[in-house]
């Protein structure tokens, strides 16, 4: 028996996952309103949640509980999240649809390969580029829940000491995306050579 295996499904780490799928509901709610509060609100919620993603991951390692149920639930978790952002700002125009589909393409035909490869007994494993993928998807979502104008100063009303949160958000949805189509055209390199073995 692997030590995956013995340890209990209800943990700190697995917890934290649940949490954030939980979190799905509430954040999908404050984005059914396109208002500078509720997408404040939205990207704290986002934010807490980008933690709980690192911080499950961690303690799971130094804790020596690392499930199968964890591993296999985390990465769902973290999709979820990401794609239910993306798909509840679609209808304010806040970010281009092909975009949104690339990504969500992408998840869905890597998270069936990988689906085919552990049937296979084969493990590929990921990529940098993964992580990479994840952190600028994060930054841009960020970016794109805040989407208005920000003062650096509060209290200072300057135009020149003032940032688009909207524009930040696209550039890094545009950096994560490139990322996106690389890390899934390397994956795929990676299976197909597996695989002919």
């Amino acid at each position: 028996m692997s030590p995956e295996t013995k340890s209990p499904i209800w943990n700190i780490p697995n917890i934290l996952t649940l949490m954030r799928i939980a979190a799905i509901p509430l954040l999908a709610v404050l984005l059914l309103s396109p208002s500078k509060d509720a997408g404040f609100w939205a990207a704290a919620l986002f934010a807490v949640a980008s933690v709980t993603d690192w911080l499950d991951g961690y303690l799971a390692r130094r804790m020596g509980i690392v499930t199968i149920f964890g591993k296999f639930l985390d990465p769902i978790a973290d999709k979820l999240i990401v794609m239910a952002a993306l798909i509840m700002i679609l209808p304010f125009g806040r970010v281009p649809a092909w975009m949104v589909l690339v990504i969500l393409g992408r998840e869905i035909i890597i998270t069936g390969l990988r689906g085919i490869a552990s049937a296979e007994g084969i493990v590929i494993p990921a990529s940098n580029l993964g992580k990479f993928k994840t952190i600028f998807q994060i930054v841009a979502i960020l970016g794109l829940l805040l989407h208005y104008d920000y003062h650096w100063f509060f209290g200072i009303d300057n135009p020149y000491l003032y940032v688009n949160m909207h524009n930040i958000g696209i550039f890094y949805l545009w950096v994560a995306t490139v990322i996106t189509i690389w890390s899934g055209i390397d994956y795929l390199a990676k299976f197909t050579r597996v695989i002919a073995k």
